[in-house]
């Protein structure tokens, strides 16, 4: 049976750490001592978000510098991680909902699609349109009435954001929106 729930990126696979069937993982989360867990299946896709391979089962995990090593049952050897195909470079993925709901003012990226943005004295600017993870940043497209602008998604120019009301608040700096 094929599993038809809503999936969300995790983390994106290394290389093989060790002898013992670690595995690199880093982490495209804000939680991954909550996400990396003893038990939790993961299933891999590639660059367009296709199902690779069997899920996998976490034995243990744990922190090392930036990155989350990942022992996943079955897998018990470097050589038994490299005999696996292609699959450094590839993302994990976990139903969306087993992960915990973000906080009040928080959103995953990709619920942003849609959301009316204003300025703090209400003005209406525009719909994000597009999210785009840049080398610099999460970067905002947003269409406005007579032409679409970028906002960098940094605390420095986001304020307020309601999920219900699916309406962020921006604070831009002089000059990188004309509201004319």
């Amino acid at each position: 049976m094929a599993d038809s729930a809503r999936r969300l990126v995790v983390g994106r696979l290394r290389k093989p750490h060790g002898l013992k069937g670690e595995v690199a993982v880093f982490p495209l989360t804000d939680t991954p001592e909550d996400v990396f867990v003893r038990g939790r299946a993961f299933q891999m896709v590639d660059l367009a978000g296709e199902p690779v391979g069997v899920p996998l089962m976490v034995e243990r995990s744990r922190g090392f510098h930036r990155q989350w090593l990942v022992k996943f049952e079955g897998l018990d050897s470097r050589t038994e991680l490299e005999q696996l195909p292609e699959w450094r470079g590839l993302f994990v993925t976990v139903p969306a909902d087993t992960l915990p709901a973000p906080e009040d003012d928080e959103v995953y990226h990709h619920e942003l699609v849609g959301f009316a943005v204003q300025l703090e004295d209400g003005t209406s600017l525009g719909l994000v349109s597009e999210v785009y993870q840049l080398p610099s940043g999460v970067t905002l497209e947003v269409q406005g009435p007579k032409r679409e602008f970028m906002v960098p998604f940094v605390k420095e120019f986001i304020g307020p954001i309601d999920r219900a009301a699916r309406r962020l608040t921006i604070r831009p700096p002089e000059g990188l929106i004309e509201t004319d």
